[in-house]
């Protein structure tokens, strides 16, 4: 039996994920008095579960609090700001942040992770 070769996608260079453009999903959103981002997320699609919190009088939304940096980044995925765009809006908004690069690209990931943007 001949083994096939399976290879692990190759993960994207920096420069490569710097020219990504993340697209926020489609989630109502609002700036609370702080000005960080509130993304409001649906608990459930299905309609049986939307229709069993109707019924039992819960929301199906949860608020996602973002802190700074989420606020920031989140508002920038417009799908038109690059990666790189919105790096060099973080370190305006934080210059003495070390590793604000990686702490971007984590975010970034968990987002998508979270089928939060696109990319």
């Amino acid at each position: 039996m001949q083994k096939k070769n399976k290879q692990k996608p190759r993960l994207p260079t920096v420069e490569e994920m710097l020219q990504y453009q993340p697209t926020r999903a489609d989630f109502q959103w609002e700036t609370n008095k702080e000005g960080l981002v509130q993304i409001k997320v649906p608990k459930f699609k299905s309609n049986i579960w939307i229709s069993f919190c109707k019924l039992i009088k819960k929301d199906n939304v949860f608020t996602a609090n973002m802190d700074k940096l989420g606020s920031i980044v989140w508002q920038h995925c417009d799908g038109k700001n690059t990666l790189k765009d919105i790096l060099k809006v973080l370190n305006k908004e934080f210059p003495k942040e070390k590793n604000i690069d990686q702490r971007l690209f984590l975010f970034i990931q968990q987002m998508i992770g979270l089928n939060y943007i696109e990319c």
